[in-house]
């Protein structure tokens, strides 16, 4: 069986640290007050764009979102949502446009979530997520899937409307499943899809289908891409993950076989690895770890015992 001496229990999975926001949803539907809290001088807004928003160093070395009082935002051409409220009334916005506005700053550069997740304070990187949510889900169901008829914003971004059905769509979010398989050698169960780099490996996941329960999900999807049964699941954490719509949700997993076949669709390539081998083929460079940001490379983590080497976002 699996021996779990994890280091870094205490350390957060990526996206998901307390923001300190109230989303305070009850407001969105109030446009009274939604123009109050826009119009108000302490209002902090930032611009989400194709999945991207501006960061930018302070002097003394942290990473923040680029926000500007709501007051000096115009809404030409662009969307506005409503994020929430922090323990100091402050309320804040996004502005999805078309483009990332032009800085003065030098410093300033657009960065996405694998980037900026891992350089925000958990204040910011909460903001960004709900942000870049909202955006990838206004940009791609604009129309009612009832009728075809075109939809509008309401519930300050959280509702799409259809003015000839009636119809109300709301954000999409998509269950998926990802698991660190282990076996009864105390190995980790790593896989390469077939669109990824020479090297890079990660845990195996997969989207929930109708009908089927998480735990059903894990084993049908070990086995489809791997050729492995599980046995005993459980369950370890979830992680919001908009690229695009994805709710992950993290697992340990059981293997009660080991003999590998991939399907060679999804999976390239999966090899079960000791800790010693693993290591050996990070510090050789022949296995890339998971991004650091996303719940793969905490699963494995909790298996290995101690942080994975760190990886560029490039």
């Amino acid at each position: 069986m699996t021996t779990w001496t994890d280091q870094t229990a205490d350390r957060p999975i990526s996206l998901t640290a307390p923001s300190g926001i109230d989303r305070a949803a009850h407001h969105r539907l109030d446009e009274a007050w939604l123009a109050a809290a826009w119009s108000h001088p302490t209002t902090r807004c930032f611009v989400v764009s194709d999945g991207q928003v501006l960061i930018d160093e302070t002097a003394d070395g942290r990473t923040e979102l680029v926000m500007t009082p709501s007051f000096e935002a115009p809404l030409t051409e662009a969307h506005r949502y409503f994020l929430g409220i922090d323990e100091d009334g402050v309320r804040y916005f996004a502005l999805q446009k078309d483009a990332l506005p032009g800085r003065i700053d030098q410093s300033a550069r657009p960065a996405g979530l694998r980037e900026a997740g891992l350089l925000l304070s958990s204040r910011d990187v909460g903001l960004m997520v709900h942000a870049v949510g909202l955006e990838n889900w206004q940009r791609t169901h604009r129309f009612c899937s009832r009728c075809g008829e075109r939809t509008v914003i309401a519930a300050a971004g959280h509702i799409r409307r259809c003015q000839a059905c009636g119809a109300e769509h709301y954000p999409r979010t998509d269950p998926a499943v990802i698991m660190a398989v282990t076996d009864e050698d105390d190995r980790i169960l790593l896989g390469r899809q077939v669109h990824w780099p020479e090297g890079r490996f990660s845990t195996l996941a997969g989207f929930v289908e109708p009908g089927e329960s998480i735990e059903q999900t894990v084993r049908r999807e070990v086995f489809e891409e791997a050729g492995i049964t599980v046995g005993q699941v459980e369950y370890v954490a979830s992680q919001p993950w908009p690229f695009p719509s994805s709710l992950m949700l993290g697992f340990l997993a059981h293997a009660t076989s080991t003999d590998i076949d991939v399907d060679g669709e999804e999976i390239h390539e999966a090899r079960w690895f000791s800790r010693d081998e693993l290591r050996a083929a990070f510090d050789s460079g022949e296995v890339l770890p998971p991004y650091g940001i996303s719940i793969a490379a905490r699963l494995i983590e909790l298996w290995y015992g101690k942080p994975l080497p760190t990886r560029s976002f490039v």
